[in-house]
């Protein structure tokens, strides 16, 4: 079934959102959602990591496919990803210090993100052309972002709330999550 881009960006942003219903990047999804100030900046990051990442590895795949070079496919994604994330930390280090310094270890971090990776193998798997690779990494990352700016929100909101001494920090997370991603997962029908 070939499947236009609008469907695969949907689908990228809300019915397989990364983090709230395939569960891939969790590790920023709950350490930078603290503060909305930090978590966009990170969405927007690893959006760009996913988008160049996606676009490499479509190039990738075509030449690892014509010299028949499968097997190195995931070595060269990781490559890639890990290449992206040293442009990304080399901008944001000349340009944007502050931002540098806030988001701290999770910025690097995002070359181990799962949901980077993701972009690259899920793509790759299903055959998507050049529009639609490209179509699916923005939704991803937008999706990514989404989930990240939706968990600060909340999580800023709920420091004004009296919330019980048993339910804060990192249960009080890890509930929010789960909330979350039950609300995504309702758009799993979506688009038929």
């Amino acid at each position: 079934m070939h499947e236009s881009a609008f469907q695969i960006f949907i689908n990228a942003l809300l019915a397989n959102n990364f983090v709230l219903a395939m569960f891939l990047g969790l590790c920023p999804f709950l350490g930078v959602s603290g503060r909305l100030d930090t978590a966009f900046p990170m969405g927007v990051a690893t959006t760009f990591v996913m988008l160049v990442a996606s676009l490499c590895a479509y190039g990738l795949n075509l030449l690892l496919g014509y010299f028949h070079l499968e097997f190195l496919r995931l070595i060269s994604y990781i490559v890639v990803i890990a290449s992206a994330v040293q442009l990304v930390e080399m901008v944001l280090k000349k340009y944007s210090p502050k931002l540098f310094r806030a988001l701290g270890i999770y910025l690097p971090l995002i070359t181990t993100n799962c949901a980077v990776l993701g972009v690259a193998l899920f793509q790759t798997a299903r055959e998507y052309d050049f529009v639609q690779s490209l179509t699916f990494s923005i939704g991803g990352g937008a999706g990514f972002t989404l989930a990240l700016v939706l968990m600060a929100s909340v999580r800023e909101r709920l420091t004004l709330s009296n919330v019980p001494d048993l339910a804060q920090g990192t249960a009080l997370s890890l509930m929010l999550a789960g909330i979350l991603s039950l609300s995504f997962m309702g758009f799993a029908g979506l688009g038929g």
